[in-house]
């Protein structure tokens, strides 16, 4: 992915040299200027007004409970393809067009989704609260067994002790047998 980027950064400008040579060669010098003057200016507009539009979008669809996702991804792609289009040349201009499309914008949302975690956010009381689920195992400590597994602040047991039982006798770990006396 970051090499597809890294060819489209380095061909874009030849692409965009290119399409100035056939085109412009085409429609002449005047309405070649003419639209990259109009293009720039309907690229800061799309950038001013969808920028905004994307902030109330994010705004209405958090004070709703939904997931904001397809606010920012809309955004996102229309301040992109405002940027596209302040920049000259007939292929930038083209990719915006395309990233305008709202079948672009919804396929962008799905391939962005595989990507990030979604978390959710309850309001209860007035105030928000998250909502996060911890997977694990645990056990039930009943309140006799207490003593057998005391807690953090309980006393300290010993550690376990290994018991060898090999054919010369029962010793523990520390290679004495079950009497205390050390082994021959």
């Amino acid at each position: 992915m970051t090499r597809l980027i890294a060819a489209a950064i380095l061909l874009l400008p030849l692409l965009e040299i290119a399409g100035f040579v056939l085109i412009g060669g085409r429609i002449g010098l005047g309405l070649t200027l003419l639209w990259v003057l109009a293009a720039a200016l309907v690229g800061l507009g799309l950038i001013r007004q969808g920028g905004l539009n994307a902030v109330t979008k994010l705004q209405s669809a958090v004070a709703r409970g939904q997931e904001p996702g397809h606010s920012l991804i809309d955004g996102a792609a229309i301040v992109i393809a405002g940027l596209l289009l302040i920049v000259p040349g007939f292929v930038s201009d083209l990719l915006a067009l395309i990233l305008l499309l709202p079948a672009t914008r919804n396929f962008l949302l799905r391939r962005a989704a595989q990507h990030f975690e979604t978390r959710v956010y309850r309001r209860e009381g007035g105030t928000m609260r998250r909502t996060t689920v911890i997977e694990g195992e645990f056990e039930v400590v009943e309140p006799d067994d207490a003593a057998a597994h005391p807690g953090p602040t309980g006393p300290r047991r010993p550690p376990p002790r290994i018991i060898d039982q090999s054919d010369d006798g029962p010793s523990d770990d520390t290679g004495n047998d079950k009497t205390g006396n050390a082994k021959p």
